[in-house]
């Protein structure tokens, strides 16, 4: 019998609602950062268990800069998700790079300003760990390669800039990213990348092109109604891909993810408070 693997899904609503997953309930978990975007759901696919959570919550009703991401990740933790694949629109920064189109991402530009990406924050403890290569590898790989036999329009590799938001971008903004190198643009995906490298989780994103921002000179910019339009086809190849993945996940062991915090941490373990080592003790237990 092959052995279970555990995933976690940050993604939107409806995700879990795919033929042959075997829904086994809601968890609701309480975390030292407060409460996730809403409840996990969490079901059975073959050999794998997946964990499901809308990071704007069910009917799409917080913000991207007012998303609790650590939360998020920290939940998706205790709950024994072993890896983290993240779904999310994103703008194109690339004629090439067509709405409709996937891409498997494989590094970031982080221009987010007011948000919270580290749980090391506040707590008399600090740990600095590498995101020198925030996506993992061979979790990459196997994304791509399932995004492909789910019948999409894939790009192997790509730079994300994630914004701030909720506006969306200026068009001197738009063109200053594209002069950096980035290929996509959004509002979340770094944020999450560094707190699961922070809690040991190998991560990788599908980012589903739904439009050309503002940059294009003969494109109309950006606005919900085309976002929402091209995310209800993406929907349907997301829904596709992670069916595809469950069957081939990598084995998490073998990713160097999962000792990101050997060698991070840099306060002695006999000067981190008492309360902290409680309310980090998932993330940190092995190294105290």
């Amino acid at each position: 019998m092959s052995e279970t693997r555990t995933l976690g899904v940050l993604g939107g609503s409806g995700l879990y609602e795919m033929p042959g997953l075997e829904i086994l309930g809601e968890r609701r978990v309480e975390t030292p950062f407060g409460a996730p975007s809403d409840a996990v759901v969490e079901g059975k696919l073959g050999e794998t268990r997946m964990l499901f959570l809308p990071r704007h919550g069910r009917g799409h009703r917080i913000a991207p800069h007012e998303i609790n991401y650590r939360a998020n990740v920290f939940a998706l933790k205790v709950l024994g998700a072993e890896q983290i694949v993240s779904l999310s629109a994103v703008g194109s920064m690339r004629e090439e790079l067509a709405p409709g189109m996937l891409v498997t991402i494989d590094q970031h530009i982080d221009r987010t300003r007011m948000r919270a990406s580290t749980f090391f924050e506040g707590r008399g403890i600090v740990a600095h760990v590498s995101v020198a290569d925030p996506i993992d590898d061979a979790l990459r790989r196997a994304l791509y390669a399932a995004a492909v036999k789910a019948g999409g329009k894939v790009r192997d590799k790509g730079v994300y800039v994630c914004i701030e938001g909720p506006q969306f971008s200026t068009r001197a903004e738009s063109e200053a990213h594209r002069k950096d190198g980035a290929d996509v643009i959004g509002m979340t995906n770094v944020t999450e990348a560094k707190l699961a490298r922070e809690a040991e989780l190998p991560f990788a994103a599908l980012a589903m092109v739904t439009d050309y921002d503002c940059w294009h000179p003969s494109e109309a910019a950006v606005d919900v109604a085309t976002v929402v339009a091209v995310m209800k086809h993406n929907a349907e190849l997301a829904i596709e891909t992670l069916r595809v993945i469950s069957q081939a996940l990598p084995d998490p062991k073998a990713s160097p993810a999962t000792r990101a915090l050997a060698g991070a941490i840099m306060t002695a373990p006999s000067a981190i408070p008492a309360d902290s080592r409680t309310a980090l003790m998932p993330l940190i237990e092995r190294y105290l």
